[in-house]
């Protein structure tokens, strides 16, 4: 297993995060999967086994029931588990049961603690964007969780380039503890992530994390142009991520598979191995229903794609430029710095 530096943070992380919205099972959640504590068990030994030291969570995930089999799950192996959780989404069905509120976010700290059964979060993500609360309550509440020793490091997923940006900027202007994650959406299906976030987050510092690298399983082999898969999240209820252009998902498909047929793996491992080989990305957050499909995930880790087969990726999955970037294609590529590369490659 590799290890990379979480952004400017001085915390090593495994490439690879045991992901648990499968936990749980409740509500909507039932259609990811309904790993009881016992299958958690399972799938942490896996990971542990293999070397992963980061796992990632959220308090609504099946409405705090992923939390407690997770907590479960680590019992009297606390100290080899860097674990990751979030705040934001309704909790309950108060006014005041969701958003980033220091009273939702420190109320919220303290049941994740408890579901956890721990004294300490190691990555604590505000885990989508709140308009109506000012930055500065939601960012000092969270430095106070910090300086009480109840989370280490804090991190951001789902903002917008330009709402990381005013995040950032009102926490250094206040002195308070800054994200040192990203957490974004991003696979071969949807490169949006290297317009704005993987960039923004190369220029301030911070590691990025992905949320479904396979695309919700669309990249894992098993949807083929012209078959019908067996089973799949997206043969149920569940729509994310959003597919906008079937053909060109299907032509990137094809080239993963000829590809994972050239090293003998799974097409599954091949598109994780991509993502680990662009610019800025720290780590993948990979979840499985069955531990045999964990198990040749955890294998993505140890696979090296050629500079040939990283580039026949990104033409095939290459997203079309907005403005300002075609024109900045065109017109200033020849001072372009490192996090500009996130989204630019020359062609060769």
């Amino acid at each position: 297993m590799q290890y990379r530096r979480l952004g400017r943070s001085g915390l090593r992380v495994s490439v690879l995060a045991l992901g648990t919205m499968t936990f749980g099972g409740a509500g909507q959640f039932g259609l990811l999967g309904a790993t009881d504590v016992a299958g958690a068990r399972r799938q942490l030994d896996q990971c542990l086994d293999a070397g992963v030291n980061l796992v990632d969570t959220a308090n609504m995930y099946s409405a705090g029931r992923s939390e407690e089999i997770l907590g479960e799950a680590m019992a009297g192996r606390r100290d080899r588990v860097l674990v990751s959780t979030k705040v934001r989404f309704p909790m309950g069905d108060g006014p005041n049961d969701e958003g980033l509120s220091r009273h939702h976010i420190l109320a919220q700290a303290e049941a994740s603690l408890r579901r956890l059964g721990t004294d300490h979060i190691d990555l604590y993500h505000v885990h989508e964007w709140d308009g109506q609360t000012p930055l500065e309550e939601t960012l000092e509440a969270l430095d106070t969780l910090v300086r009480s020793g109840k989370v280490r490091y804090l991190g951001v997923s789902n903002y917008s380039g330009w709402q990381l940006m005013k995040a950032l900027a009102v926490a250094d202007a206040h002195g308070y503890q800054r994200f040192v994650s990203n957490q974004v959406y991003y696979s071969l299906e949807s490169r949006d992530a290297e317009f704005e976030l993987v960039p923004a987050s190369l220029d301030q510092g911070l590691g990025v994390l992905v949320w479904s690298p396979l695309a919700g399983g669309l990249l894992s082999g098993k949807y083929r142009r012209g078959q019908q898969a067996a089973d799949g999240r997206h043969l149920t209820e569940w729509s994310e991520p959003p597919v906008r252009d079937e053909e060109k998902l299907y032509d990137t498909i094809e080239t993963v598979v000829a590809i994972a047929d050239r090293h003998g793996v799974s097409p599954a491992q091949v598109s994780l191995a991509y993502l680990l080989a662009k610019p800025g990305v720290t780590a993948l957050v990979i979840g499985a229903r069955r531990d045999e499909q964990l198990a040749a995930n955890l294998g993505a880790a140890e696979l090296q794609l050629s500079t040939d087969e990283v580039d026949r990726l990104d033409r095939v999955s290459a997203p079309v430029l907005r403005y300002p970037y075609w024109h900045q294609a065109a017109a200033a590529a020849a001072r372009f710095g490192e996090p500009d590369q996130a989204w630019f490659r020359p062609a060769r």
